[in-house]
């Protein structure tokens, strides 16, 4: 299962795996944002302007959670764009490092949870602060350092 969480829709993996019924995609991105004409996963959440942590994380969590249960995936590819930050020069969504942190942190014990093998890629980050974009790539890490070891 593609779990791509970058502020732009997973157009990419939406695309390569359309015919594959082994590989489940799921895109949680910014509506809004690029691409204009967005390809389809297997299941796309469009996030409206403005979407701060809460309302990010319990999407997330709600989604995340059905979608282990059912998809029941043999490994998880998650995309862990920081472009979702405020500080972002091109996201349009609202949600703090601690937010980023929080939402990594779904991902990660999610998948050690249900004993899933999971591998995260980092990505996008636009911020104007290069410390917000290294920070929040750094907490990926930091996580499942703690989570898993």
């Amino acid at each position: 299962m593609v779990v791509d969480l970058d502020v732009h829709q997973g157009n990419g993996t939406a695309e390569i795996f359309r015919h594959d019924s082994r590989v489940f995609t799921f895109s949680m991105h910014g509506a809004n944002n690029y691409p204009l004409v967005k390809e389809t996963s297997d299941l796309d959440i469009g996030l409206p302007d403005g979407v701060t942590d809460h309302f990010y994380l319990s999407t997330l969590e709600v989604n995340l959670q059905h979608l282990i249960e059912t998809v029941q995936p043999d490994f998880i590819f998650f995309q862990a764009g920081v472009d979702i930050l405020e500080t972002d020069a091109l996201g349009k969504l609202k949600v703090t490092r601690e937010g980023c942190r929080q939402r990594d942190r779904l991902v990660l014990q999610a998948a050690k949870r249900n004993r899933i093998p999971i591998v995260a890629s980092m990505g996008g980050g636009y911020s104007r602060d290069f410390k917000d974009i290294i920070e929040a790539h750094a907490n990926t890490f930091r996580l499942a350092q703690e989570i898993f070891f």
